[in-house]
């Protein structure tokens, strides 16, 4: 039987805290910035930290993902998780579809299509992690 309330988790937490889409911490012109489809480093490093403490409560904490009490704490789809948000943030590494150009490299930019399409290769790449290859980082 497969869990998929890490990969669930892992793809909600993935739109809801995509910087830009909702909202920015910092922003470019203050503090905080609501949908301005805008990214900074500064951005999503913060937003890889809200990132990281959400997903180790849903998955280590409230345990979202164990069907069984398990006495180790499986880290792996935190560490999964938290890497493919960094990676997959339109606009850090790349942006896809791009605002000129199919794929655009670190334009620090993104809008809702490319959220939507970083989402699908989120969903694809931790379902494949998770799920078919079964990931696990096993701390006690």
């Amino acid at each position: 039987m497969s869990d998929w309330g890490p990969v669930f988790i892992a793809v909600v937490l993935f739109v809801l805290l995509s910087p830009g889409l909702l909202f920015q911490v910092p922003g470019r012109h203050g503090c905080v910035e609501f949908g301005s489809f805008h990214t900074s480093g500064a951005a999503i490093m913060v937003h890889s930290l809200l990132y990281f403490a959400l997903i180790c409560v849903f998955l280590l904490a409230i345990k979202v993902h164990f069907y069984l009490v398990v006495v180790m704490a499986d880290w792996g789809p935190v560490v999964i998780a938290v890497v493919l948000f960094v990676l997959l943030s339109p606009g850090l590494l790349f942006q896809l579809p791009g605002k000129s150009r199919v794929v655009e490299f670190g334009n620090m930019q993104t809008s809702g299509l490319s959220i939507l399409v970083h989402t699908i290769i989120f969903f694809g790449l931790i379902t494949i992690f998770l799920i078919a290859i079964g990931v696990h980082i096993y701390t006690g």
